[in-house]
């Protein structure tokens, strides 16, 4: 964002908080109590994509998307534990593939509608009947993960859906049928993406009407200025000039209303901004501080709150952008090249670990006998000449202008990578991109011959992770292997939860010895508060309610 946007938010805010100060002065004179403070403004390491939850599949828009919508499913505040949403119970048939969701009465939407079983199989089948643009990998890319294909399948590499269908059995009951079983569902169901949204403002403003192209969409007037939820927060303004975006308190809400009366997601992608605008008062709170900052804000007074590990980050292959890649000699080397234990203590939080897989060591499937890549520069000199890669050049792409919970600065473990890499004879020639659209765009694409990327857990299973990457093929990895595509269907459609477990250790041991990426690094990202803020609990999945928030009195 530049400086100078910036900073002119920032003396609108000064005024108004002095212009506050002089009326609050006042009624002290007049022997008034102040009004409590109920507006917060947090400040995130980078602007949201879009506003439907639908089509996002960054951190940042989720995280927007929390607030304003509920979904059938949800996480216990500051847990990785699975609670009733809108729905009140989910029960499957003997077969595990027809599940009965018993719904909460008396929710409406932001608009007025009414959430009732026919509004849950509207928004099933609104997914499934997907056609053309809204089939593009980078617009539903977790349907696609969650359900793998639609009614009438345009794009390559999609198969069977897993819906089957919805059938509003009551107006509180929705059947929800699929075509196996599967150990997704209903976990997956607790992502944004699977958010309730009025089928009434979906059809209004015309919310699958997308324009553009595969490679550069324009997203409808709903995705942008009119999301409808019936979460504890309604949608106000994005101001993209000053990449803010301002929700407010629902009244209607059906359960615990907001303390808050409005809510205001600052984007400042400098984690140095982000720190002096808490400093100054600017701000109310911020996420992913410096693991540097971290002594020294909780000396302070600060509420700091640090997340237990529950992420990923990995250096990514595109083996189709590079014939070097798909040689296993050449991947190897690259993984042995990487003094990742030296990156993890320089870079990250205490707490944070080297990965020797792709998944976080808490969840079951984890595999503790998997092929491991320690750092050994002379082997990797060895296996690019065995491989006849020693003059390789490769494009390493990193992100600029954000922070990323499993990445809190991209260029500096860049730059790290990128000397190691040189000093085993690889040229790297570096493509340093906006986050948003242009890194992700081009990275998912498969574009890039080396990347870095990550994945925070949405749901507490191991398919999340692993089945998320690797499960088939994905132009971000562009390879082929479907021994591996035939072990994650057979372990997915495995209804007992042991033996799955057990096919993901087998999984995680075929992963490590293909090697289609690196994994890096486990991280701890923490979450500051002002002084005086409470009820925000900081929760593994990075997916904090602010409804919960306020201020404590002075």
């Amino acid at each position: 964002m530049p400086a100078l946007r910036f900073r002119s938010a920032l003396v609108v805010a000064t005024v108004l908080a002095l212009a506050g100060g002089a009326a609050a002065c006042a009624k002290s004179e007049r022997n008034e109590t102040p009004a409590a403070k109920d507006t917060m403004v947090f400040g995130t390491a980078g602007e949201a994509k879009v506003l439907d939850p639908t089509f996002a599949s960054d951190g940042e828009s989720f995280r927007v998307a929390r607030q304003m919508f509920d979904n059938l499913v949800t996480m216990e505040p500051g847990t990785a534990k699975m609670v009733p949403g809108l729905a009140l119970t989910w029960t499957p048939d003997e077969a595990g593939t027809t599940w009965t969701f018993k719904l909460r009465q008396g929710v409406k939407f932001h608009d007025g509608t009414q959430f009732d079983a026919i509004a849950v199989c509207k928004n099933f089948d609104r997914w499934y009947n997907f056609t053309g643009l809204l089939q593009t990998p980078d617009v539903t890319s977790y349907y696609q993960d969650v359900f793998n294909g639609f009614k009438k399948n345009e794009q390559a590499g999609l198969g069977e859906s897993l819906y089957k269908s919805c059938t509003a059995r009551a107006s509180d009951e929705a059947v929800i049928a699929l075509t196996r079983v599967t150990s997704k569902f209903p976990a997956a169901l607790v992502l944004p993406a699977f958010s309730m949204q009025s089928p009434t403002a979906l059809q209004q403003f015309q919310a699958d009407t997308l324009g553009g192209s595969a490679d550069s969409i324009t997203y409808p007037s709903y995705a942008m200025e009119h999301p409808t939820g019936s979460g504890p927060f309604k949608f106000e303004k994005w101001d993209r000039a000053n990449k803010a975006i301002t929700m407010v308190r629902n009244e209607d809400y059906w359960g615990a209303k907001a303390k808050l009366k409005r809510l205001i997601f600052k984007a400042i992608p400098d984690e140095n901004a982000r720190k002096q605008a808490l400093s100054n008062g600017e701000i109310d709170g911020y996420d992913l501080p410096s693991p540097a900052d971290l002594p020294s804000l909780k000396s302070a007074g600060y509420n700091l709150q640090a997340r237990p590990p529950f992420n990923i980050l990995y250096l990514a292959f595109t083996q189709s952008a590079n014939p070097q890649l798909a040689k296993l000699e050449v991947r190897q080397a690259i993984a042995y090249a990487l003094n990742r234990e030296a990156m993890v203590k320089a870079k990250l939080p205490e707490g944070a670990e080297v990965a020797t897989q792709f998944q976080p060591p808490t969840l079951d499937g984890w595999n503790p006998n998997v092929t491991k890549y320690n750092y050994d520069p002379a082997k990797a000199k060895a296996l690019l000449t065995q491989a006849g890669a020693s003059n390789l050049t490769l494009r390493f792409y990193y992100p600029t202008d954000v922070t990323r919970p499993y990445m809190p600065d991209p260029k500096s473990i860049f730059e790290l990578f990128k000397a190691d890499l040189e000093a085993v004879g690889i040229k790297i020639e570096p493509v340093a991109l906006k986050w948003s659209p242009e890194y992700l765009a081009e990275v998912q694409a498969g574009k890039a011959d080396l990347h870095l990327l990550g994945w925070t857990g949405d749901y507490s299973d191991a398919y999340n992770f692993i089945g998320t990457f690797f499960d088939r093929d994905k132009p971000q990895f562009g390879f082929k292997n479907q021994a591996l595509f035939d072990a994650f269907r057979a372990a997915d459609t495995t209804a007992d939860a042991t033996k799955r477990y057990a096919l993901y250790q087998q999984i995680n041991a075929m992963i490590m010895d293909y090697l289609p990426a690196v994994p890096i690094s486990h991280s701890s990202p923490s979450i500051v508060f002002g002084k005086n803020v409470t009820g925000i609990k900081a929760g593994p999945l990075t997916d904090e309610r602010f409804f919960q928030g306020e201020f404590k009195a002075s």
